[in-house]
């Protein structure tokens, strides 16, 4: 057996060709290009649409196909890395200083939240990630699902629908969806090392991957993969050039650290399926993902009233390690009825467990005694999905059969708050050199209290139908709707229509109307953390509140509803010549009542109201609110050509995203904030300038690769729009300029052995530095959102064996 047994799911386009063929330039593994070319746009797709032999080239939507080849295109190990290369319109900023952020790293695409993106494995639903990001990020507020946490080496190909699909699948799917397919041969298999540092001498990596496939008989398989490696922190920060005191850093030199964490980790993931009868298969996949993650803080300089000198006579630099565990597991039973029905029931169950614990630091409270390392807390999401899909083909006379499409799911979740040690965050009583109190908890992070914490669930029902075909030999056209209800907020049903018409077999128009939604997810819901301030030597707490926590009621929080989109999209199918493919799709996406994390709501008033009305201890907070309407424009532009030489092949890709997002209403303070401080701020203009201008506008790349005799020759050349950072102080606003990279890769042939030398952003170039202001003193010289990050060039050996 040589074919994954997950169902088919929704459908998507021909951008796949451009995508996969566009990074496959620099390939490790590089094929040749016209009949790569030729088979990609063949290429069964199994997301967005329930046709069984729907191909690239007739989706009704647009999709990219990205290859192993692909993937391994560069020096990344990362998934989300190798698909922002890959997708036009997805961007993977490497945030730096954000907590947890740092460790599960947050991706947009087409502009929009993090958690606007469906990901699927095998069709299946994966399971999101335990963290919240509330930092200052691209990303902010959102709890979306990890994708570096999937393995690369079990991968067959990721297929990424640009286009609503929540009609098929539910919640997230507002942007689009990503569906990886794993490895499902019955024989061979490969083994692939890589190496690679940057040009500054740090980030030096190693990673050991492999994969093998086994059969079970005549009637089954299983494929197996692994990998593990490391990856040294990198660090791009300067000396203190502020004005020197006892409290500031020392001059020339450097003590805080700023770049990519150090990483370990590993994965091991499994792919079967066996044939029971001649009309019922049985299938399973598990994958298993443990990261350990090492990030900093901001230095406390020696004579900082935060620093012990007994403890740390020249400052410290604190430091947060986060465990990642990730487990997906699913399985189920595919069968055909005598009427031709296919149906498909299947369970999968997904967890992520992430630990914080804090190093180098100390609990100034407790004092000379105060221990240096903590376990800060941890946060757990676990996820149970039942699905009952089925399939059955109609003929109505029409000139092809129409597929029937219609099932039921059951949704499970659970999130688990959990506390850290009691030290990571009392308050011991110890005074500040000036007399005053000394701050609570562990420094850099501190942890979760008992009152944060706790457990929370929900569960969901949906039913859906569908119904999709070729109405002609030149008319396509779908239509699906889902009815979905939670347990916590209520319920919403969406819809969806596509249609394609083929004018020639050169030319085609399609395009697609949908309603999607995004539940707030628990950790949106329940998330709560709490650090003590104190104010003329009074206590207070300032906490990220539980929307039903009654502080926050008093601040006018509600209970969270459903974020509501409305989708559209008409593109234009191309192929004028043997070998070229040009696909071009306009969008626009509105999206209202977005959830988002309102300001610290911290002004006198707010904690004058709050201590006289019940909340003595209490000065304020924020909370996830859904306030805020918006609307993104876009289109997205592909074009792929296969030249064949007579001794070699030159394949090219170019791509083109424009995105912009504009903020249609915020909406007005709720009454009782109002009554409270008709002053107060929900939401200042650096949370809205991530909205409208955080991310590039616009992306291009062009990738090459020629194949001759046994060596291939890959470059691609990338080009990101400008950013704009906002600041509370408009003085202190900067926009980015546009900024060009380009990756190199060499790649000989011999026998089964392959041998790789690259380089990515060979031209060693760096965003534009921050402002003086903006930059911490000097020690901080670049922006986290930076599209591309802030290490500079990147070389790389790779050794690759098959069978």
């Amino acid at each position: 057996m040589n074919r994954p047994l997950s169902p088919p799911l929704p459908s998507p386009s021909h951008l796949a060709l451009a995508l996969a063929l566009a990074l496959a330039a620099p390939a490790a593994f590089a094929q040749d290009a016209e009949g790569d070319a030729r088979t990609t746009l063949d290429t069964l797709i199994v997301t967005g649409t329930r046709v069984a032999d729907r191909t690239v080239a007739e989706s009704t939507a647009p999709i990219d196909i990205i290859t192993p080849e692909v993937l391994e295109a560069t020096g990344t190990v990362e998934l989300a890395t190798a698909l922002s290369r890959a997708v036009p319109s997805l961007n993977f900023p490497r945030p730096a200083i954000t907590d947890g952020t740092d460790a599960v790293r947050p991706a947009q695409l087409r502009g929009l939240s993090p958690d606007h993106v469906l990901v699927l494995v095998n069709g299946k639903r994966y399971h999101p990630g335990a963290l919240v990001n509330v930092n200052g990020s691209q990303g902010r507020g959102s709890s979306p699902a990890d994708l570096n946490s999937i393995p690369i080496s079990a991968i067959a190909r990721v297929e990424v629908l640009r286009d609503g699909a929540s009609a098929q699948y539910g919640s997230d799917a507002i942007a689009g969806v990503v569906n990886v397919v794993l490895k499902s041969s019955d024989s061979g298999g490969g083994i692939v090392a890589t190496v690679g540092q940057y040009s500054a001498g740090d980030g030096q990596q190693y990673q050991l991957a492999g994969d093998a496939g086994f059969g079970l008989g005549a009637d089954g398989f299983v494929h197996f993969a692994a990998q593990g490696g490391h990856q040294d922190q990198t660090d791009r920060a300067r000396p203190y050039i502020g004005t020197p005191s006892p409290s500031s850093a020392p001059l020339g030199k450097v003590v805080q650290r700023y770049g990519d964490p150090e990483i370990d980790d590993g994965a091991f993931s499994y792919n079967g399926g066996y044939r029971i009868a001649d009309a019922l298969e049985f299938y399973s996949y598990g994958i298993f993902t443990k990261r350990e993650v090492l990030s900093n803080g901001y230095f406390r300089p020696a004579g900082d009233s935060r620093n012990i000198p007994e403890i740390y006579p020249n400052g410290f630099l604190p430091q947060i390690y986060n465990e990642s565990e990730d487990t997906q597991f699913v399985a189920g039973l595919e069968a055909t009825t005598a009427g031709g029905t296919d149906v498909d029931f299947s369970y999968a169950y997904g967890s992520n467990d992430l630990s914080f614990d804090v190093r180098n630091s100390l609990n100034r409270s407790i004092g000379p005694s105060s221990q240096t390392n903590f376990h800060a807390g941890e946060l757990e999401l676990t996820q149970h999905v039942l699905n009952l899909d089925f399939n059955k083909l109609l003929d109505w006379g029409l000139a092809y059969p129409l597929t029937l499409s219609y099932g039921a799911e059951w949704r499970g979740e659970e999130f688990t708050q959990s506390p850290g040690e009691p030290a990571s965050y009392i308050n011991g009583g110890e005074l500040l050199p000036s007399g005053a109190p000394a701050p609570s908890g562990s420094q850099v992070f501190p942890g979760f209290r008992p009152g944060d914490s706790g457990s929370f669930d929900r569960h969901n029902l949906s039913f859906y139908a569908g119904l999709e075909g070729d109405l002609t030999d030149r008319l396509s056209m779908g239509v699906a709707a889902r009815y979905e209800d939670y347990s916590d907020f209520g319920d919403t049903t969406t819809g969806k229509v596509t249609a394609r018409y083929a004018f020639t077999d050169t030319v085609a128009l399609r395009g697609t109307v949908s309603t999607g939604f995004h539940a707030p997810s628990l950790q949106q819901q329940f998330y709560q953390t709490t650090s003590t301030n104190f104010i003329g030597g009074v206590p207070f707490d300032i906490a990220t509140f539980r929307t039903n926590h009654p502080a926050a009621i008093a601040l006018g929080a509600e209970p969270l509803k459903a974020e509501e989109s409305t989708n559209y999209s008409l593109g234009l199918v191309l192929q004028p010549a043997d070998g070229l493919y040009v696909t071009i799709d306009a969008y626009r996406i509105e999206v209202d009542d977005r959830i988002t994390l309102s300001e610290n709501l911290i002004s006198t008033p707010v904690r004058d109201y709050l201590n006289a009305n019940g909340f003595p201890a209490i000065a304020g907070g924020r909370y996830f609110t859904n306030a805020i309407d918006t609307t993104t424009d876009g289109v997205d532009v592909v074009a792929t050509y296969a030249w064949a030489l007579p001794s070699s092949s030159l394949d090219l890709t170019a791509g083109l995203n424009y995105n912009k997002t504009r903020i249609d209403k915020v909406a007005a303070n709720p009454a009782a904030l109002e009554a409270i401080d008709p002053d107060a701020v929900r939401f200042g203009r650096v949370e809205l300038g991530r909205f409208e201008v955080g991310a590039p506008r616009d992306k291009f790349f062009l990738g090459g690769v020629w194949n001759v005799a046994s060596f291939s020759f890959g470059a691609n050349l990338t080009r990101y729009g400008e950013f704009t950072v906002r600041n509370s102080d408009p003085a202190r606003d900067q926009t980015f300029d546009p900024e060009w990279t380009l990756d190199l890769s060499a790649t000989y042939r011999l026998d089964r052995w392959e041998f790789t030398l690259g380089g990515d952003n060979v031209l060693n170039e760096y965003p534009d530095e921050v402002i003086y202001p903006n930059s911490t003193s000097g020690q901080l010289p670049y922006s986290g959102s930076s599209p591309f990050g802030f290490n500079g060039a990147f070389a790389y050996a790779r050794v690759g064996y098959k069978w």
